[in-house]
């Protein structure tokens, strides 16, 4: 493994599956002990994955809507492995896509809570401990529906918008406090959330032709520049949503 963060922890939220599996490993790999904060039982098989190739992570379920369980979690963090240096905010939703006009209140109440509330409640917690300790990192998944809009999707584009305005609120108000916040912006990446849109052969057909990739990213390669974010290469990148979708909103 490398040591590029030995000695470091990183929080994850929404580690279980996908983007989230896929940076939890990484981070495994390159040396950092990694708490992930999940309602979904499937990351213990992150964990178990992380500590059969020897390294360092722990599984607590906690829901992001609460503001006092992320709390929770950022203490069981330091608790556990005796700090938090880094914080990917990865938990979210993909509601059921349907015209604005359609959208049902419950769907709409999901989408907040889980994809910005989540977010909110998961930054407050953490920026509280790195003020104490005097600085840290903070990245956050917002999505290409951050930057643009796709029909059918009004409840979470606006969700991911607002992530993308709450990262760069939070970078300056405590970018003179040693915490960096910073956001990535994926395309379409084939995970559990959206393997249906994987499967569906008018969806490929409609989305590779405009992207000019001609493809959908695995989560590995998102990852990369989760933990970059967290490096001390990044140390000058604050306020900053990084686009990672093989081209998609350059059409």
């Amino acid at each position: 493994m490398s040591a590029v963060f030995s000695g470091k922890t990183v929080l994850v939220t929404g580690g279980a599956t996908g983007i989230g599996r896929a940076t939890c490993i990484a981070f495994a790999n390159a040396g950092a002990a990694v708490l992930i904060g999940d309602v979904d039982d499937r990351a213990a098989e992150t964990v178990a994955a992380i500590t059969a190739a020897g390294g360092r992570a722990a599984y607590v379920k906690a829901d992001v809507t609460s503001a006092a369980a992320m709390t929770a979690l950022v203490e069981e963090c330091v608790s556990r492995f005796g700090s938090m240096d880094f914080a990917f905010n990865n938990a979210g939703v993909l509601p059921p896509q349907r015209p604005l006009h359609e959208v049902t209140e419950a769907e709409l109440d999901l989408a907040i809570d889980v994809d910005l509330k989540g977010v909110f409640f998961a930054m407050q917690a953490e920026i509280r401990h790195f003020l104490k300790v005097g600085g840290g990192a903070i990245v956050n998944t917002a999505s290409v529906g951050g930057v643009i809009a796709d029909p059918n999707m009004s409840a979470y584009v606006a969700c991911k918008h607002a992530v993308v305005g709450l990262t760069k609120a939070a970078a300056i108000e405590y970018a003179q406090l040693g915490i960096r916040v910073n956001a990535i912006a994926p395309g379409f990446v084939v995970t559990p959330m959206t393997q249906h849109w994987a499967d569906s052969a008018d969806f490929r057909a409609a989305f590779f032709a405009q992207n000019i990739s001609g493809r959908a990213a695995q989560p590995e390669e998102i990852a990369g520049t989760v933990l970059h974010l967290c490096s001390p290469s990044a140390s000058f990148i604050n306020g900053a949503l990084f686009t990672i979708d093989g081209g998609q909103t350059a059409h």
